[in-house]
C-alpha cells in the first residue's frame, strides 16, 4: 500500500507587522537620490543666502544695540530733566520797558517775557495755529516723526540743499529739545554771550539730530504733551526781543495771549519759522502774507470753518499803536548805554523806565532832517546829520543819531561821534570873559595876530572872510564869528579859565591846550555841546543831560531811582548868562546864524564850521527848548559848500518850527541893551545897583580913552 497522505497541520496565520504611515496610507519606498553636482548658479545662490543671513543677523543685533543705547540715553536725559516750572522762563537777562514823558510805551529792550502760559490759559486759536503750522501729529507721535524727517530730507534734496539744510522735519518735542539745548546750561565762561550760546544750540548737524531722539523720548516720558507744548509756548523767540507767546501778543497787539483772534494767532504762529524776518514790526505786509498761509493750514486741518477762515483772511492782524511806534531808537540805545548796567543792559530783572522822551518832538526832528536831505542835498550824498532836543534843565526830549532812524544798535552820531566843534565853542570864551566882568559892549581888537607856539612855531589865525574889522564890541565879534577877536579874548582871560568854564558846563572831552582852543579845535559830542548851551539858557548853571525820570521793577510801586532835573552847580553869573544870551541872539538876528531865525519868537544860537569844512554845527535855543544840529561825513571827508550857517541852521529851523507850532512865543532870558547902564563904576566891578544909563553914541572921547586904559590895566586887550 502506498504512503498515507496526511494534510499538514498548520496553526493560525500570523499577520506581518504593518509599516507606520501616520494614518496616511502605505508609505512609499524611499528613493535614494544620487549625488547631484552644483553648478555656478547654485553656488552663487547659496553664497547670497549666507550673506543675507549674516546681514540680517547683524541688522537685528545692531538694531537691538541701538535701541539699548537710545534707551540708556533717554534714561540719562530723563534723570537730568528739571521740573516744568524751572524751564518755562528761558531768559538769561531781564527786560526794559521805556515809557515816554506821557507814560506811553515807546521802546523795549532786553528779553520780554509776559508771564507763564499753558495751552489751557491761552486762546484755543493760538494752540490750533501752532499745531497746524509746526506739528499736526503732535498729540499722536512719541516725540519724533520718521515720516516728517524723511519728507524734510526729500524736500531739501529736491531744492538743491543738503539733507539737513532748510527743512528740519522736527516735531514740537524736538524743537523743545533745541530750546533746552539738549540740557546743556548756559555758562558765561564758555560762551562769548547768550546769542552765541543760542546760535550753537540751534545748529542742525547729524550728531545733534541723533542726540535729539533720546532727549525727545525722555521728554515724552517726563512731561505730558500739554507740558511740552507749554515749554514751547513760553520759551520760543518771536522777534522784537520777545520770549514766549504772551510777550509777543502784548508786544505786537497790546493784548493777552488769551484774547488773540484767529488772524492774530496765525501771525504769531507764523513767526516760528523765522522770527526776525517775519516780525510785523519789521515788515507788516510780509507778516500778514505769512499769517494767511497759517490760516489756510488751520482751515485745511479743521480748526477753522471756511466762513471763519474767510473772515480772518479779509481782516488781517495789524499792530497796536504802541507797536507802530518806531521812533526813539537812538534815544533808547543812549539810555541803555548810560544807565546802570545792572538795571539796563545787563539786568536780570524786568524794569520799567519813565523817560523824558517826547514822541512829537522826535517826529518833528526826523521830519525836518528828511525834508532837508530830500530837497536841499544832492541825491546820493552820504553826508550824515544828528539832532538833539532838550529842555533847559537837561531833559533830553528827542534824539536823531543819523539819517537811518529805524532799528536799534545803530551808530549814534549824537552821542558817540567826537567831532571838532569849530566856532560853536566860542560862546564859552565869551562866557569866561563876561563872568570876569567884561561886558557885551566892551571893545576887542580884530586885527592880524601871531602867537608863537612852543614846538610848532608861529601861528596866525584868520577870519573866515579874510578881512579884519579893527575894534569891535564883544557882541559884534561873536555876531560875525571873528576868529582873531576870539583868540585875543581867550588869551586875555586865560586859556585855563576858558577850559574850566567849558568843562564845568559839561564838555568832558579833552580840550586843546594851545591858543586854537578858542576856535573849537577840541572835539566833543553833540549831546555835550547841546547840554552846555542849555546851561546858558537856564541862567548859567551846568546841566547833565538826562533821560530817566523814574526807574522801578515790574510789580513794585516804589521807584528805585528818580530824577526831576539835571541842573547842577552854577558856572557863570546870571548877569553874564543874560548878556551872553543877548549876544547869541544878535548872532542869529543879524550874524552868521540868520538862516535859523523863527518868524514868531526870538532865537539865540551859534554856528560852527571846522577847518576844511569837515564839520558843520548849529546849536541854539528859544525860551522853551535847546536844539543842537551837527552835519558831516563819517569818514571826515570835507563837506561841499556847507557851513554851520547853511544846512545845519536850516535843519535846526525846520525842527524848531515844527516843535513850536502850537506853543505861545516867550521872550528869551536876556538883557535889554537899551536899558543897560554903562558907567565906569560898573566896568570896574562896582556892585552898586545904581547907575546911569548912557547912550554909547553920546560918550565922549575921554570916556572912551579911560575905558581903554582901564581895560588895559585889567588885562582886557
Amino acid at each position: 500500500m502506498g504512503r498515507r497522505l496526511v494534510a499538514d497541520r498548520r496553526g493560525p496565520a500570523v499577520a506581518a507587522p504593518k509599516p507606520k504611515t501616520g494614518g496616511r496610507g502605505p508609505r512609499k519606498p524611499r528613493r535614494t537620490r544620487a549625488p547631484r553636482r552644483r553648478g555656478l548658479v547654485g553656488w552663487i545662490g547659496a553664497l547670497l543666502r549666507l550673506i543675507g543671513r549674516i546681514i540680517w543677523g547683524l541688522i537685528w543685533r545692531g538694531a537691538a544695540i541701538v535701541m539699548l543705547i537710545i534707551g540708556l540715553a533717554a534714561g540719562y536725559y530723563h534723570a537730568q530733566l528739571p521740573d516744568l516750572a524751572a524751564v518755562v522762563d528761558a531768559r538769561y537777562r531781564g527786560s526794559v520797558t521805556m515809557l515816554d514823558r506821557d507814560g506811553a510805551v515807546f521802546a523795549w529792550r532786553g528779553d520780554q517775557f509776559g508771564g507763564a502760559i499753558d495751552p489751557a490759559s491761552v486762546s484755543p486759536h493760538l494752540v490750533h495755529a501752532i499745531i497746524a503750522t509746526e506739528d499736526r501729529r503732535f498729540y499722536r507721535h512719541l516725540g519724533i516723526s520718521p515720516r516728517g524727517i524723511a519728507s524734510a530730507v526729500r524736500i531739501n534734496l529736491s531744492e538743491g540743499r543738503g539733507p539737513l539744510s532748510g527743512h528740519g522735519g522736527s516735531t514740537i518735542t524736538q524743537q523743545v529739545a533745541k530750546l533746552l539745548c539738549l540740557g546743556v546750561p548756559y555758562d558765561p565762561a564758555a560762551w562769548e554771550n547768550e546769542a552765541a550760546y543760542e546760535q550753537d544750540c540751534r545748529r542742525t548737524t547729524l550728531w545733534r539730530k541723533v542726540q535729539e531722539v533720546p532727549f525727545a523720548l525722555a521728554m515724552e516720558v517726563r512731561y505730558s504733551k500739554d507740558e511740552i507744548l507749554s515749554i514751547y509756548m513760553n520759551r520760543a523767540f518771536l522777534g522784537a526781543g520777545t520770549r514766549g507767546f504772551e510777550a509777543a501778543a502784548q508786544r505786537y497787539f497790546g493784548v493777552s495771549a488769551a484774547a488773540v483772534t484767529p488772524q492774530q494767532a496765525a501771525m504769531l504762529a507764523g513767526l516760528l519759522v523765522a522770527p526776525s524776518y517775519y516780525a510785523p514790526t519789521r515788515d507788516l505786509d510780509r507778516a500778514q502774507r505769512r499769517a494767511a498761509t497759517v490760516l489756510r493750514l488751520m482751515e485745511a486741518q479743521g480748526y477753522l470753518t471756511a466762513t471763519e477762515a474767510a473772515a480772518a483772511q479779509a481782516a488781517p492782524a495789524t499792530l497796536s499803536a504802541a507797536a507802530r511806534q518806531d521812533r526813539g531808537g537812538a534815544f533808547a540805545d543812549w539810555l541803555m548805554s548810560t544807565g546802570p548796567q545792572f538795571l539796563t543792559g545787563e539786568t536780570t530783572e524786568d524794569v520799567i523806565i519813565r523817560t523824558t522822551f517826547d514822541p512829537a518832538l522826535q517826529a518833528a526832528a526826523e521830519e525836518a532832517l528828511v525834508s532837508v536831505f530830500a530837497n536841499q542835498v544832492r541825491e546820493g550824498s552820504e553826508a550824515q546829520a544828528a539832532i538833539v532836543v532838550m529842555s533847559a534843565d537837561g531833559a533830553v526830549r528827542a534824539m536823531v543819531g543819523g539819517r537811518d532812524t529805524e532799528g536799534t544798535g545803530l551808530f549814534n552820531r549824537a552821542t558817540q561821534a567826537l567831532r571838532q566843534t569849530g566856532s560853536s565853542f566860542k560862546p564859552f570864551v565869551y562866557a569866561a570873559a563876561l563872568d570876569l566882568g567884561w561886558r557885551f559892549d566892551d571893545l576887542i581888537l580884530d586885527a592880524p595876530l601871531t602867537i608863537t607856539i612852543p614846538g610848532s612855531g608861529p601861528w596866525s589865525p584868520e577870519n573866515y572872510t579874510g578881512e579884519f574889522y579893527g575894534e569891535v564890541t564883544l557882541t559884534e565879534a561873536l555876531e560875525r564869528s571873528l576868529n582873531t577877536a576870539a583868540v585875543r579874548l581867550s588869551e586875555a582871560v586865560g586859556r585855563d579859565l576858558v577850559r574850566n568854564v567849558a568843562a564845568e558846563f559839561g564838555i568832558d572831552s579833552n580840550l586843546a591846550d594851545g591858543p586854537a582852543l578858542a576856535l573849537g579845535a577840541s572835539e566833543s559830542t553833540l549831546i555835550e555841546m547841546t547840554g552846555a548851551y542849555a546851561g546858558i539858557l537856564n541862567g548859567g548853571s551846568a546841566v547833565v543831560p538826562y533821560g530817566v525820570q523814574e526807574l522801578r521793577l515790574v510789580g513794585d510801586s516804589v521807584a528805585l531811582f528818580e530824577q526831576m532835573t539835571g541842573i547842577e552847580e552854577r558856572v557863570i553869573s546870571e548877569t553874564a548868562a543874560r548878556q551872553l544870551t543877548y549876544m547869541m541872539a544878535t548872532a542869529v538876528a543879524q550874524g552868521t546864524g540868520r538862516r535859523a531865525q523863527l518868524p514868531d519868537r526870538p532865537v539865540a544860537g551859534k554856528t560852527g564850521t571846522t577847518n576844511s569844512q569837515r564839520d558843520a554845527w548849529f546849536i541854539g535855543f528859544t525860551a522853551d527848548y535847546v536844539t543842537g544840529v551837527w552835519m558831516g561825513y563819517d569818514d571826515n571827508s570835507p563837506l561841499t559848500g556847507v557851513t554851520g550857517g547853511g544846512l545845519p541852521s536850516e535843519i535846526w529851523r525846520q525842527t524848531m518850527e515844527r516843535i513850536h507850532a502850537d506853543l505861545p512865543a516867550s521872550p528869551l532870558p536876556m538883557i535889554d541893551p537899551a536899558t543897560e547902564a554903562r558907567t565906569i563904576a560898573r566896568r570896574i566891578g562896582d556892585p552898586s545897583p545904581e547907575g546911569t544909563s548912557l547912550d554909547p553914541a553920546a560918550q565922549d572921547d575921554a570916556d572912551q580913552i579911560l575905558m581903554r586904559v582901564l581895560n588895559g590895566l585889567l588885562g582886557r586887550n
